[in-house]
């Protein structure tokens, strides 16, 4: 008797691991799917802008942006450099103190941390799920979503879903929905790169942020912990627990029209890229379509790894991603560019993160930004080869050279190609470089930038790839594809 006892046991037990090795594999050999809807889209848009008017709004994003990007690249120079002083100065012991005393100092007044992405997708928060529409970008470290706090504590307040056309998130109806008090360490120490406020009426009270973009823009709110509901690939649905999120009472400007918030992308602790991607094997990749195909055209955003959900149309190359390197942005190390095959010279610390330079890859740029070092003979090279067509100004478009590009034929343009220092070579299509501007007008996609600064990899260069970003192996993955599903 007690012999078959023993043996049920441990066919129990084997049960159990099984079904547990099932679990884990179902865990990482799924991934999460959402669909990405560029901001020009006709469905997110009562009045559709003409190609003109399109391309002046994305200029004047891309030029604040990139501020924001060089803003964040300057205070990342000051933290290393005051860090690299600390420890040289001080015992060891000190010098962790001083490196912990200098996160705490981190500005709070300058708020201009966060980007404006280009693309918006779905996203479903709270217990019971509410959904939103979110612009994403891979340049933001905080995922924040219009929302009403204070009804949880009794006061006056609509249980209305849209406030002046946008939806609302209701905190006190989600059961999961849990605030940062101001007086613990992640609020004090943690979150003060994500600009959390040192106001701290009582210990229980909700750890404040408040952000003020460069053109205007504003978000003010609290942090806190919620649930995350999400698709998998499978056909399932899967929530992700504790994830950071920021209840923004009031935001407004005009990077924030017709959308409930931002997800933040970026290499950091408390990004939802971080969050999603960490039990799916630390990975996430997107496919981006030309932002001026059908409407039916699909882009994708994937946690987890590309098991053929998109289609690729070539060979899939890696680089070595640098994080931790340009503040919490997707770093590379790019070694040159070549147009038609020949080496451009290019002064290589335009692309030494060391000695000033750097490039990233971002979604919230649509143009690509080279410092003047790399702009000039980049323009040059191209301009050469479509030095027969009728030079071209755009009023109200600051873009160095646009032409007539009736009866433009397009085997006059030179491959455009950037060379990794590991050897890899990344060659986008020359509508990336090339862009329709207008009614038979094309200009020249690349926007100067100042040395010492970061060169930016926009979402048009970036367009008819699939990227995927391996944070645990610091390594990106690209190849060309329709981003079409497989």
């Amino acid at each position: 008797m007690k012999g078959r006892l023993i043996f049920l046991l441990l066919i129990v037990l084997l049960f159990i691991v099984q079904a547990r090795d099932v679990e884990e594999h179902q865990q990482y050999s799924n991934s999460i799917m959402l669909e990405l809807i560029h901001r020009h889209a006709p469905q997110l848009n009562d009045r559709p802008k003409t190609q003109l008017q399109r391309l002046k709004d994305l200029l004047h994003h891309d030029f604040i942006h990139h501020n924001i990007i060089s803003h964040k690249w300057r205070h990342g120079l000051r933290l290393r450099a005051k860090a690299r002083r600390q420890a040289w100065e001080e015992t060891p012991t000190t010098a962790i103190t001083s490196n912990f005393s200098a996160a705490v100092e981190m500005p709070l007044g300058s708020g201009r941390d966060f980007g404006i992405g280009q693309y918006i997708t779905s996203f479903k928060v709270g217990k019971p799920s509410q959904k939103f529409r979110l612009i994403v970008d891979t340049g933001s470290d905080l995922t924040w979503i219009n929302c009403r706090y204070r009804c949880a504590r009794g006061d006056n307040c609509t249980r209305k879903g849209r406030t002046k056309g946008r939806r609302v998130f209701h905190a006190h109806l989600s059961s999961s929905f849990r605030p940062v008090p101001c007086f613990s360490q992640m609020c004090k120490i943690e979150l003060m790169n994500l600009f959390s406020l040192t106001t701290c009426p009582t210990p229980l009270a909700p750890c404040a942020y408040d952000y003020r973009y460069i053109d205007g823009s504003a978000a003010i709110g609290v942090f806190a912990n919620e649930t995350v509901t999400v698709g998998l690939t499978n056909g399932r649905m899967t929530r992700l627990h504790n994830v950071l999120i920021g209840c923004s009472d009031s935001f407004q400007g005009p990077a924030l029209q017709n959308v409930d918030g931002v997800m933040g992308l970026a290499n950091s602790k408390y990004s939802f890229a971080t969050k999603a991607a960490e039990n799916l094997g630390g990975k996430f990749s997107y496919c981006l379509v030309d932002h001026l195909s059908h409407i039916n055209a699909s882009n994708y955003l994937i946690f987890g790894t590309n098991h053929n959900q998109v289609a690729l149309l070539g060979n899939t190359r890696y680089t070595r991603l640098e994080l931790n390197a340009i503040s919490s942005f997707h770093a590379v190390n790019v070694m040159g560019i070549s147009i038609g095959g020949k080496m451009l010279e290019i002064p290589f610390q335009v692309w030494d993160i060391m000695k000033g330079g750097g490039t990233i890859l971002d979604t919230g740029t649509s143009l690509t930004f080279l410092t003047d070092a790399a702009y000039k003979p980049v323009m040059a090279a191209i301009k050469m080869s479509v030095s027969k067509y009728q030079k071209v100004k755009l009023d109200g478009v600051p873009m160095e050279y646009c032409f007539n590009s009736t009866g433009f034929d397009e085997t006059l343009v030179p491959k455009l190609t950037i060379h990794f220092t590991d050897g890899a070579r990344f060659e986008p299509h020359w509508k990336s470089y090339v862009i329709a501007a207008a009614d038979g007008v094309r200009c020249l996609g690349f926007l100067p930038a100042s040395f010492p600064g970061t060169s930016v990899i926009g979402n048009i260069m970036q367009q008819n790839y699939l990227w995927e970003f391996d944070l645990d192996g610091n390594k990106l993955g690209f190849a060309p594809s329709d981003c079409s599903s497989s």
